[in-house]
């Protein structure tokens, strides 16, 4: 390792606390420092390649080095770098992006509201919903209704919604009313010998049995992931989000979507919800928005939503809530570009059939030793490994496994997101059938070398 090499290592262990890291263990480690990116592939400072599983944070929709959006970047910037939106100032880029993605989405989407991240777009979801139920004269409507194991943000009432007990525990959440129901992963939760629409009517009934415990006119609006992601990558069981929105519709709850991670394609289908078959009264987009080139983020809502917080605003003289960069035209020019080469390349036409080969790579595995379930839909994969195929029984350690195989995988030039013991896949959607075999033959080396590593230390 060179110098610099050393120098930026050192300098992030004495400097930088990490998201989602072991602190004391990365000041012995050290960084894994990414120098530059190349389509699929990303390199490190010592050159080593690596296929980008995951797309960064699932996010990179385009590949890691699409010149038209260091272009838009740069002609905006020159332009006008900087401008806010508050007090009636707009300007190009954002007004563009707007139109663009009430154009997109579902037809009962007519609105948005810029914010830099997923999170921040939850948190202002939740004072949106707050905000709009007050103001019609509703003010015991705020709970909500999440998922266990569900992920939608860090921030305080977004880390709140959040399903996952390492993003709550030591940080006082949930700090806002919120129910987690039962998490739909029929592989793991479906009771013994419960068929999957048992199991999804066992769901909803469960829903529809705490909106009465709580009371309808406390619960303002249930949100969840079309198909959940960082939790551990779970489609949902046939029927349940229908089974959904007909409570959420019986009941006058609000329906949102969390398309963070399913949006713009990455299912093979515009939305996640359009992948599924429901109507959301709101949608929360980010990630692939500007393939993560630039912070952005966007509440999509109905005018429904919008009529209620309008006639308060005109009421109170303001919406009190917005971000020094909301709509910020640098990003916005470039989500508005991301998206043009959305649809130039045909690129979720891509996810839908590059996600059909991976998918049916993966599921050829089911007979490895290592692999409980292969899960997935579109350019989104789980594959679980367990300590017993017949009996589903999980490592006496949780997430010991997966944290190997994720090092594992690096060795062999792929990286993966380890969730626990499951194993996460999402690579850029301009993967190519070559690359996707190329992917596979990495994912396998990885997958063999944790197995061999399992039997030596007895883990199954």
């Amino acid at each position: 390792m060179n110098t610099l090499s050393n120098s930026l290592h050192h300098a992030d262990i004495t400097t930088t606390l990490h998201p989602y890291t072991d602190a004391r263990a990365h000041e012995k480690k050290g960084p894994i420092v990414i120098e530059r990116g190349k389509g699929i592939y990303v390199y490190d400072d010592a050159g080593r390649e690596y296929i980008e599983g995951l797309a960064g944070l699932w996010s990179v929709g385009v590949g890691f080095d699409e010149p038209r959006l260091v272009a838009a970047a740069s002609a905006q910037m020159a332009k006008l770098p900087y401008y806010h939106t508050f007090s009636d100032k707009a300007h190009e880029p954002s007004i563009r992006l707007s139109e663009k993605l009430v154009e997109i989405t579902p037809e009962q989407i007519t609105r948005v509201f810029f914010t830099s991240s997923g999170s921040e777009a939850n948190d202002t979801m939740v004072k949106m919903v707050w905000y709009m139920n007050n103001a019609l004269g509703r003010p015991r409507k705020k709970k909500f209704l999440a998922r266990t194991k569900g992920y939608h943000g860090i921030t305080v009432a977004s880390g709140s919604l959040t399903g996952l007990p390492n993003n709550h525990r030591d940080f006082d959440l949930p700090a806002i009313p919120v129910r987690h129901l039962t998490c739909p992963h029929f592989y793991r939760f479906g009771a013994e010998g419960e068929s999957e629409a048992a199991f999804t009517a066992r769901l909803v009934a469960e829903a529809e049995a705490v909106i009465l415990e709580e009371g309808a006119d406390t619960i303002a609006a249930f949100i969840g992931e079309p198909l959940m992601a960082a939790g551990g990558v779970m489609p949902p069981p046939a029927g349940y989000w229908q089974g959904i929105e007909a409570l959420c519709r019986k009941y006058d709850i609000l329906l949102v979507a969390d398309e963070v991670i399913n949006g713009f394609g990455r299912l093979g289908s515009s939305f996640g919800a359009v992948h599924y078959g429901f109507k959301p009264d709101i949608m929360i987009v980010s990630k692939q928005l500007t393939s993560s080139y630039l912070p952005l983020a966007a509440v999509l809502f109905s005018e429904a939503v919008y009529d209620a917080i309008a006639d308060n605003t005109a009421k109170i003289g303001t919406f009190g809530h917005g971000f020094t960069a909301s709509g910020h035209p640098v990003a916005t020019a470039v989500g508005l570009e991301n998206l043009k080469i959305i649809e130039e390349r045909d690129l979720m036409g891509n996810a839908a059939r590059m996600g059909a080969i991976l998918q049916a790579k993966l599921s050829a595995l089911s007979d490895h030793p290592l692999i409980g379930e292969v899960r997935g839909a579109g350019l989104i994969a789980g594959v679980e490994m367990v300590a017993d195929k017949a009996t589903r029984r999980p490592f006496r350690t949780p997430g010991k496994v997966g944290a190997y195989a994720f090092g594992a995988g690096h060795e062999h030039g792929l990286i993966v997101r380890a969730i626990g013991d499951t194993l996460a896949l999402c690579p850029p959607m301009i993967i190519t059938e070559e690359q996707v075999d190329e992917l596979f033959r990495r994912f396998v080396k990885t997958l063999d070398q944790t197995a061999g590593w399992v039997k030596a230390e007895g883990l199954n």
